[in-house]
């Protein structure tokens, strides 16, 4: 009996140590959770900001007239921005068609058959060299190699200049996600024969597909926006414009111009532009992003 508490004895004194490091780690890790709770709400705290915002000074003049009818002349009451916004729509399709697949195309020549090539190397510099370019630089850009050219503006133009600025955001991100890619699914792919082109495309580039789209979303959210390259490319237009060789209307451009005017009508639907643009970008981004989400199921399954 004697012998129980001198074999108990040297196993007491560690609990002590044992119960101070787990409280430690639970107090550090609702510390980085309350940190990581902090930092999302400060994130997101400024677009739910503007949204309100927006809500609150354009809500109130959006109607049928304003998805209906182009705008009204000056001093008259009423008018739209339907042609704005199909315009928008137009260039951000010529964009969205320019800019995505060459994105991709670099990025995965860069991740698959780039590696220490100086072509990869020349190709990564200029990737974050335009990444860098402010936007009204690409707009005088291609004022000069397009508009100049064909002495006249148009969509077209509107369209190349917000394609390159998204080539390097897509070219970027997607090398990222396909670095992302274990080399044992390559290595399997390889394994049975398939070719390293047919890897890339089929395995690799599928595998890292929900974060190319991502990608691809935050180039299309950057352009989307954009007022200063279709100053010198699409120029604009008070009237309904189809042809990718003449002035389009644009919803940054409209609201550009109604911002710095001097009527109170034109300001009122400039903020509602505001809105209709923000809303479309994030209606056209949750889309896509769902989309991609079913069909990535899809193939798991």
């Amino acid at each position: 009996m004697s012998t129980l508490p001198q074999m108990n004895s040297p196993l007491r004194p560690p609990l002590k140590p044992a119960r101070a490091n787990t409280l430690r780690r639970s107090l550090v890790n609702h510390l980085v959770t309350g940190l990581s709770i902090l930092a999302t709400v400060l994130v997101v705290a400024p677009l739910i900001a503007i949204l309100v915002y927006l809500l609150y000074k354009g809500a109130s003049s959006l109607n049928l007239a304003f998805f209906t009818h182009i705008p009204a002349p000056v001093a008259e009451p009423g008018g739209g921005m339907a042609n704005s916004i199909v315009g928008s729509g137009i260039i951000l399709l010529l964009a969205s068609s320019m800019g995505i697949p060459v994105g991709i195309a670099a990025g995965v020549y860069l991740s698959e058959f780039g590696g220490g090539r100086f072509l990869a190397h020349a190709i990564r510099f200029t990737a974050d060299v335009l990444n860098g370019v402010p936007s009204i630089v690409m707009g005088i850009s291609i004022y000069s190699l397009i508009v100049m050219q064909q002495k006249h503006f148009s969509a077209l133009a509107g369209g190349v200049a917000l394609g390159i600025m998204m080539i390097p955001t897509v070219t970027r991100s997607t090398e990222e996600m396909l670095a992302t890619v274990p080399h044992a699914v390559r290595e399997a792919a390889l394994g049975l024969g398939v070719p390293k082109w047919r890897t890339a495309i089929s395995v690799t580039l599928r595998t890292a597909s929900p974060g190319i789209i991502t990608g691809c979303m935050l180039a299309f959210a950057r352009v989307a926006g954009e007022t200063a390259p279709l100053l010198f490319t699409a120029f604009g237009n008070q009237f309904w414009s189809f042809k990718l060789s003449e002035p389009i209307a644009a919803l940054p451009l409209q609201i550009y111009v109604y911002a710095i005017s001097p009527y109170d009508e034109w300001h009122r639907l400039a903020w509602a532009g505001s809105l209709v643009l923000i809303v479309m970008i994030m209606v056209s981004v949750t889309l896509v992003r769902v989309y991609a989400s079913r069909g990535v199921l899809k193939g798991g399954n």
